[in-house]
C-alpha cells in the first residue's frame, strides 16, 4: 500500500477503504521515519478529501482510526450515565459554565474534557482559570474521584487523546481545508469518543459568527456527528443554534464567568444564553435518564431557583483548588484597570451584526490568542448593551469595554461600531435561536 495511490484514489472521487484510512492515520503518527507520511502528502490527501468529501462509512473509519491513534479514557468507575457537551464555537458562548452545574445538581454526572480556546476569547478552561487557584490539570484518577464526589468536573484534555487529530488540524489550518464536514466531524468526535463519556450533546452553531454560515451545512455536520456517536455506542443528540449575534452579553473570560454566575443566581439579563443552556441541559438530563421531555427544563429551572446549581459550581471550584469566595463575590474575579462606554453615533434599528468581527474586537483587547502558547488577559473584553432588533438612539451605549492598555483600543472600538449595523427601518425577518434538534 502506498500513500500516493491513496491520494490518487480520493482525488478521482473514489471511496477509501478501512485499511487505506488506517494506513494513512498510522503513517502520520508513527515515530518510524521510514513509515512516516510526510506533511506535503498528508496535505495533498486533505485537499482531495476537501474537494471530493467522504462517505459516512469513510468518515466513521477515519474517526475510529483517530481514536485508536492514542489513549481511550476509561470512566467506568464513575457512577451513573456520564454526560458531556460540545459546542462548535461561537461568540459569548458561556453555556458550559451554566448547564454543567445545573445538570450535575439534578443528579447526572458531568465529565467534561475541554481544549484551550483560539480566536476571540479563551475556551472553557481559560474562563475557569479566571478563578484564582482553579486547576484544570488533573490526573484521570483524580478526575474520576471528583466526578464521583461532586457529579461535575471540567479538565484539560489528556495529552494523548486522538494525537492524529492534532497533526491533521495543524495542517488543515494552514492549507485551507478546515471547512470540510467529514474532517470537522471526525476531529470533534474522535476526541469525544476517546474521552470516555456515555452520552453527548452537541451545539452546532450556524450564522455569521460560526464557521458554518448556512443552516444546511450545520445540519449535515450535526447528522454526521450524531451518527458517529451512535456508531461508537455513545447516545448523541445535537441542536442547531443561531450565531448571528453574540449568545451572551459578556465577551471576555472573567466577564463571561461573572455572567454565568449571574444566570445561575437567577438574573434575567441573559435570556438567550440561558435558553440555549437549558435546551442543552435538558437533552443531557434525558440522555442520563434523569428526566423526561416534560420535566427536564423544570428541574433545571428549579436548580436555579433553589440555589443548588450555583452551589454545585462552588463545589467544583473547591474540588479543583479554586477560591470558592469568587462564586459568592464575583468582584474577586480579575478586573480591568479601565472601563469605557462605546456610544452609538446614529439612531435606528439594529438589523444585523458581524459577529465574527465582534469576536475579533475582544481578541484585540487581549481576551484571545492566536497560538496556544499566547498569554491571554482574563480581565479584558466587553459587555454588550444592545441586541438584534432593538431600536437605539444616537448617544446610547453599545457596549462597555474593559481594557488594561490602550494599544489596540481605538481599533477595537472601531471594529465593534462597524460590526453593529443600524438602519432607519426595522428588518422584519426574525432569527430563531434554536433551529432544530437532531
Amino acid at each position: 500500500m502506498h500513500i500516493i495511490d491513496i491520494i490518487e484514489k480520493k482525488k478521482n472521487g473514489f471511496a477509501l477503504s478501512k485499511d487505506e484510512i488506517e494506513y494513512f492515520i498510522k503513517g502520520i503518527v508513527t515515530e518510524d521515519e521510514e513509515k512516516k507520511i510526510p506533511e506535503y502528502q498528508t496535505s495533498a490527501l486533505l485537499m482531495a478529501i476537501y474537494f471530493q468529501s467522504m462517505t459516512s462509512e469513510e468518515t466513521a473509519y477515519l474517526t475510529n482510526a483517530m481514536v485508536q491513534s492514542g489513549e481511550r479514557v476509561d470512566l467506568s468507575e464513575i457512577e451513573g450515565i456520564k454526560v458531556d457537551k460540545h459546542s462548535t464555537g461561537g461568540v459569548a458562548d458561556t453555556t458550559t459554565l451554566i448547564l454543567a452545574p445545573l445538570v450535575a445538581a439534578c443528579g447526572a454526572p458531568v465529565s467534561k474534557m475541554s481544549g484551550r480556546g483560539l480566536g476571540h476569547t479563551g475556551g472553557t478552561l481559560d474562563k475557569l482559570e479566571s478563578i484564582e487557584g482553579f486547576n484544570v490539570i488533573q490526573t484521570i484518577d483524580n478526575f474520576k474521584k471528583i466526578v464521583n464526589k461532586t457529579k461535575i468536573s471540567v479538565i484539560g484534555q489528556s495529552g494523548n487523546l486522538a494525537p492524529a487529530d492534532k497533526k491533521l488540524y495543524s495542517l488543515r489550518d494552514v492549507t485551507g481545508t478546515v471547512n470540510s464536514i467529514p474532517l470537522i466531524a471526525s476531529s470533534i468526535m474522535s476526541k469525544k469518543i476517546a474521552a470516555g463519556c456515555d452520552a453527548l450533546v452537541l451545539d452546532v452553531k450556524t450564522g455569521n459568527g460560526s464557521f458554518l454560515g448556512e443552516i444546511s451545512e450545520a445540519e449535515r455536520l450535526a447528522h454526521a456527528m450524531v451518527n458517529l456517536g451512535k456508531a461508537a455506542g455513545i447516545e448523541t443528540r445535537a441542536i442547531i443554534s443561531d450565531m448571528n449575534q453574540p449568545l451572551g452579553k459578556a465577551i471576555g473570560n472573567a466577564l463571561e464567568v461573572k455572567e454565568a454566575i449571574d444566570v445561575l443566581n437567577g438574573s434575567k439579563d441573559s435570556e438567550r444564553l440561558k435558553a440555549v443552556a437549558l435546551e442543552l441541559g435538558s437533552l443531557m438530563l434525558k440522555l442520563a435518564k434523569i428526566a423526561d421531555e416534560k420535566t427536564a427544563k423544570a428541574m433545571l429551572q428549579k436548580a436555579i431557583d433553589d440555589g443548588s446549581g450555583i452551589a454545585k459550581l462552588k463545589e467544583m471550584v473547591i474540588a479543583q483548588g479554586g477560591n470558592p469566595d469568587v462564586i459568592d463575590n464575583p468582584s474577586l474575579l480579575p478586573t480591568a484597570k479601565n472601563i469605557i462606554e462605546l456610544k452609538s453615533d446614529k439612531s435606528g434599528y439594529i438589523n444585523s451584526m458581524d459577529t465574527k468581527s465582534l469576536g475579533r474586537a475582544a481578541a484585540l483587547l487581549g481576551a484571545g490568542r492566536e497560538e496556544l502558547t499566547d498569554i491571554i488577559d482574563h480581565a479584558v473584553g466587553y459587555v454588550m448593551e444592545c441586541e438584534l432588533g432593538e431600536h437605539i438612539n444616537a448617544g446610547d451605549t453599545l457596549c462597555a469595554i474593559h481594557y488594561n492598555d490602550n494599544r489596540n483600543l481605538e481599533d477595537a472600538m472601531s471594529l465593534i461600531k462597524n460590526s453593529i449595523h443600524i438602519e432607519k427601518s426595522k428588518n422584519k425577518k426574525s432569527k430563531k435561536l434554536i433551529y432544530k434538534i437532531i
